[in-house]
């Protein structure tokens, strides 16, 4: 009963309204009761601060400046294997494996197009037609910095305005097309293992999405779909990231999500539901297609041969 007075509500409450608010109030300096609201967040959520840079609460003026604080460097060793892939993001595997032909699983009952999560853009949906998929949820304790699972070179940004819901698991299993109907971030990058594309998805009170090469993307919410073309490397306002470094962060939790093109990679067979992941764990291997082997769909996702 309780999971579906939630559901209702995340349909009734005023969602735009709340999220405005909720990055008004994380960006102001109020000294005292910044570090109060700061405090306890902290301890409801459990956060783990040793890892972070500035370790004392006092070193954050605004919420947002605790919320997407840094960590201490190297304190999440990257794979180092040129074939090797890494995790984007500290948080929990929501869903993972095979887009079966455009389709994405969301949760047990739910799929959603991969044309719709890229806003009907059926040329690049075809890029990653059978491809395979990670999903990645930030938790509000987690750290909140998206970074690079390998190499690569920034050739399109799309923004597409949307709905606020909750990205939680609750929501995942209740609400149809959760991640295709909210606002998100699409970052489509060229890299040795074909394109890559990493999705920042917008949620409930998520003040801004933010790049390294552009800031935040979403402060005016205008309600239009925005996209940007990036040169090629070396040319004047290229955007070239190496393995491991940020690309990225959310001003309050939301989730990652991952698409790679058919038969390019083989993801870790560790990895599943429910899966905590750390920035720069393995997250897959690359495939050489060129070598002719052929990798079934089933070796994809659990590492066998």
């Amino acid at each position: 009963m309780l999971e579906k007075i939630k559901i209702k509500l995340q349909y009734l409450l005023p969602k735009q309204g709340l999220t405005h608010l909720a990055g008004w109030l994380a960006d102001q300096k109020a000294a005292g009761f910044t570090q109060l609201m700061i405090k306890l967040f902290a301890k409801f959520y459990k956060v783990d601060m040793t890892e972070a840079k500035e370790s004392e609460f006092s070193a954050y003026s605004t919420f947002n400046e605790f919320f997407t604080r840094p960590l201490k460097e190297n304190i999440r060793p990257i794979v180092v294997g040129s074939n090797q892939l890494a995790l984007p993001a500290d948080g929990v595997i929501s869903q993972l494996g095979l887009i079966v032909d455009e389709q994405i699983l969301q949760a047990k009952g739910h799929s959603y197009s991969l044309a719709a999560l890229l806003a009907g853009n059926y040329i690049l949906a075809d890029k990653f037609r059978n491809g395979a998929f990670v999903t990645t949820y930030l938790s509000p304790r987690d750290y909140h910095r998206v970074h690079m699972p390998c190499d690569g070179l920034l050739t399109e940004m799309i923004y597409v305005p949307g709905d606020l819901f909750s990205v939680n698991q609750l929501t995942a299993t209740n609400v149809p097309n959760l991640f295709a109907r909210n606002e998100r971030l699409i970052c489509i990058f060229d890299t040795s293992i074909g394109k890559m594309a990493q999705i920042l998805i917008g949620a409930t009170i998520v003040g801004s999405i933010d790049t390294c090469w552009c800031g935040c993307v979403n402060n005016e919410r205008e309600g239009i779909i925005k996209r940007w073309t990036y040169p090629e490397k070396d040319k004047t306002g290229a955007v070239y990231l190496k393995k491991g470094e940020e690309m990225g962060k959310f001003k309050l939790g939301s989730t990652v999500i991952n698409l790679f093109e058919f038969n390019h990679i083989k993801l870790n067979s560790a990895l599943e539901p429910g899966t905590v992941t750390r920035v720069g764990e393995l997250l897959a291997e690359s495939i050489y297609a060129n070598t002719g082997e052929h990798t079934s769909p089933h070796n994809l996702i659990d590492g066998t041969e």
